[in-house]
């Protein structure tokens, strides 16, 4: 068929460059949580990509398209934990502060994923200096910024003096409940055993 003179030529179409292809949010999200499953199943050594695109429902290409090796998307994940962090409490005393801070906590804790992902990772931390940095991170500065701002109110509100050691107080706020649920894994936490940590980390802090 022949353009007549007087019709417009129409541009070629354009293809898009390989490798330009639009990366959807939702395959992401369904491979970020096949990998918290997959860890919790078989841990971080027997993990693979193929395990994980298959839990997920994706193709091994989708997987590669946005990590490039197992390590470099646990390490992804696991840093992105210290990104989302915990909700600041805000109940207007300390020991009301800590003891929402440890319901949270105690909950993300309990959760049968992160109960077998955490162990693993540390264990697998010790052979990994990549692992650990990211692990360190995450549940170092995810409970850190919380936790300042629990000292900071109260520092405010004169329930603790002012210049208190932060990292004293950090170490002491989060030490005892991941003691309790991550190295020893006690399955259920005693009755009134928040209310009861709340009160006595309290009463330490003023003690700084």
């Amino acid at each position: 068929m022949t353009t007549k003179p007087d019709e417009p030529q129409q541009p070629p179409r354009r293809r898009a460059p390989a490798g330009a292809a639009v990366l959807r949010e939702d395959v992401t999200e369904a491979i970020r949580a096949a990998v918290f499953e997959e860890l919790a199943a078989v841990g971080y050594a027997r993990m693979s990509i193929e395990g994980i695109a298959r839990r997920a429902g994706v193709g091994k290409t989708a997987v590669y398209r946005r990590w490039r090796s197992k390590l470099h998307l646990v390490l992804d994940i696991v840093s992105a934990l210290a990104v989302q962090g915990l909700p600041a409490p805000d109940t207007g005393s300390l020991e009301g502060d800590l003891r929402l801070l440890y319901e949270v906590t105690s909950r993300a804790l309990r959760h049968p994923v992160a109960s077998q992902v955490i162990p693993d990772l540390q264990a697998e931390a010790a052979r990994n200096p990549d692992i650990a940095e990211a692990l360190q991170k995450a549940l170092r500065e995810g409970q850190d910024g919380v936790a300042t701002g629990i000292v900071t109110a109260a520092e405010r509100r004169g329930e603790l003096r002012e210049g208190i050691d932060h990292e004293l107080a950090l170490d002491l706020i989060s030490g005892p409940l991941y003691w309790r649920s991550v190295v020893i894994r006690t399955p259920k936490l005693p009755k009134g055993y928040l209310d009861a940590l709340a009160r006595a980390t309290s009463e330490g802090l003023k003690a700084l």
